[in-house]
C-alpha cells in the first residue's frame, strides 16, 4: 500500500518541500502525493525523478495524482 500526501491547495514551494521530506525518509517505495496545480505537477515530478524516483502522472478534474515509485 502507497503512502500517501494531499497537497491540493498549497502554493509551490510547498509540495515540493513536504514530498522532498518524505521521500527522503522513505529512500524506496511508493508514494502518491495529490496535487491540483500545473506547476506543482511539474515541479515535484522534478525533483522525484532527481533523485531516482519513477512518476506516472494521472489527471481527474484539475487535479493531479503523481504515483512515486523507487525499488
Amino acid at each position: 500500500m502507497a503512502d500517501k500526501l494531499d497537497m491540493r491547495g498549497l502554493s509551490c514551494p510547498q509540495p515540493v518541500y513536504e514530498t522532498k521530506k518524505k521521500i527522503e525518509a522513505m529512500g524506496s517505495g511508493v508514494l502518491d502525493v495529490l496535487v491540483d496545480s500545473g506547476a506543482a505537477r511539474e515541479n515535484v515530478t522534478r525533483l522525484a525523478e532527481n533523485r531516482g524516483w519513477s512518476v506516472s502522472v494521472k489527471e481527474k478534474e484539475g487535479e493531479f495524482l503523481l504515483t512515486l515509485k523507487r525499488q
